[in-house]
């Protein structure tokens, strides 16, 4: 999230106040990052247990990845609750972003039980949340399950410039076909002139979130600066996995307030839109946590069919966030007086720093 110029003064700071040593131990702090990312998101074997399945529940989307997730298991099912201690009351004050988190969790779980020979089914009870039941019958072998199941590890939100380049009609069908879950549409719009009002409706949105202390206030406590900040809590915003360099946590909140400026905003998003091959949009049929859940778990199955297509892709919810911009981006999408619970950008990019997760054991209830 920072612009070049809070890059370049963070860096000399880091430089005025511990120099080489200080860039040293911060590459060192780095390369300890991605062995801990690494770690999280090794590949599951055919005999995996429970834990195992809500290892990679866990690698699934969440709003600035607060991960507002518990499971609990048992030897017939998990279920994954909502962890209303993760909530992000400015941003999202109907817990809509929350309820789309939990289900993408529950779809990446179903995706990996299935895949590992345990066949079962989700179930969705809306405010306490989803559960998948493993069935008495043994699994089958899905090509389509496999490949989601291996996208898995490999899934990121990519919030960088992309190349432009328009995807294949074949590989857009593959990608709406993905997304075809029971009560939720799902919409790509690759026209340019489209992605171009929609990219206006994302900045409009982003000014109005930046002249919100309370939403600032609140994002600022999930961004994480520093390697070992991420590696310690576990979530949060990881600066290199937008794209900016690691900074001290004593630094980060510094060279945000001098870096995180509207027109540098504006600027960012216009390119970032600009360089996309489409847009995907999603809505439920249904208001509320059992439709939200839905959209969740179409929206993780499209993440994860773009990452087998080496396609990436990044949320740009500032339409969905704003409420008073909620109009204008359904129209764009067809949906009428529907809400729109998610906007993605997609196209094909390098992969950046993956984000941090909680270990298993904080993430389980009782």
């Amino acid at each position: 999230m920072l612009t070049r110029r809070g890059i370049l003064t963070g860096g000399a700071a880091i430089m005025a106040v511990g120099g080489a040593g200080a860039m040293l131990s911060m590459r060192l702090a780095s390369d300890r990052y991605t062995s801990f990312a690494r770690q999280l998101r090794e590949p599951l074997k055919p005999s995996a247990a429970s834990r195992d399945l809500i290892r990679y529940a866990t690698l699934a989307a969440s709003g600035h990845n607060t991960q507002p997730w518990l499971f609990r298991e048992s030897a017939q099912a998990i279920a994954v609750v909502p962890d209303f201690t993760r909530r992000t009351p400015v941003v999202d004050p109907d817990d809509h972003h929350l309820y789309v988190s939990l289900g993408c969790a529950i779809e990446n779980l179903a995706i990996a039980a299935r895949a590992t020979g345990r066949s079962g089914e989700v179930a969705v009870e809306g405010e306490g949340g989803a559960t998948f039941s493993f069935s008495q019958q043994p699994g089958t072998t899905d090509p389509t399950v496999a490949e989601l199941f291996q996208a898995i590890p490999l899934r990121q939100s990519t919030r960088s410039e992309y190349d432009g380049r328009p995807v294949t009609s074949d590989h857009l069908e593959r990608l709406s076909n993905s997304a075809a879950i029971e009560g939720v549409d799902v919409v790509l719009l690759t026209e340019r002139s489209t992605i171009d009002q929609v990219r206006d409706l994302v900045i409009a949105g982003n000014d109005l979130q930046m002249a919100d202390s309370a939403f600032l206030r609140e994002l600022k406590d999930w961004l994480r600066f520093s390697p070992s900040a991420a590696m310690k809590r576990g979530d949060g915003l990881y600066a290199p996995a937008s794209g900016n360099p690691p900074l001290p946590e004593w630094l980060g909140p510094i060279a945000f307030d001098l870096a995180f400026r509207p027109a540098s905003e504006a600027d960012k998003y216009a390119r970032h839109m600009d360089s996309s091959a489409g847009v995907a949009v999603f809505a439920a049929r249904n208001e509320g946590p059992a439709g939200w859940i839905a959209v969740g778990r179409a929206c993780q199955r499209f993440c994860l069919t773009t990452t087998a297509l080496g396609l990436k892709t990044a949320f740009v919810n500032q339409p969905v966030e704003v409420a008073e911009l909620r109009d204008d981006m359904a129209a764009l999408a067809g949906f009428g007086e529907r809400r729109t619970d998610i906007v993605l950008r997609f196209g094909r990019a390098p992969a950046m720093p993956y984000s941090p997760r909680r270990p298993v054991d904080t993430v389980l209830t009782t």
